[in-house]
């Protein structure tokens, strides 16, 4: 008998790829509700342009895609990806927060926006 070659995903996978299927619906999201959390919680760190981070260690936010982002800050909540800030940043918001956050983010021009 064979072996399949799939195997199960994580649970935390799967939530971050629900999580970003919702997130690619930026219309839905609200931009504003994303930016007013941002220069809250995230601004001292990574600019509040979202591309002026204070260590160069530190990604530039502004333009990238929203589903990404959505997917890395689930990954910081579950623990499957680490930093300790990021982690601490990550765990209270909810999945509209996430949302709102990776809409407002995506919408930003930036280095890493594409527009077509």
């Amino acid at each position: 008998m064979r072996k399949s070659l799939l195997q199960p995903l994580p649970k935390s996978t799967v939530a971050a790829i629900g999580l970003a299927l919702a997130a690619v619906n930026v219309q839905a999201a609200d931009r504003d509700a994303g930016a007013k959390i941002y220069s809250a919680q995230c601004a001292s760190c990574h600019g509040a342009d979202a591309k002026s981070p204070t260590d160069p260690s530190y990604p530039i936010l502004a333009g990238q895609y929203a589903d990404y982002l959505a997917i890395a800050l689930v990954k910081y909540q579950t623990g499957e990806r680490r930093n300790a800030i990021m982690a601490a940043l990550a765990k209270p918001l909810s999945r509209r927060d996430i949302q709102n956050i990776s809409a407002y983010l995506q919408s930003l021009d930036g280095p890493l926006s594409h527009r077509r």
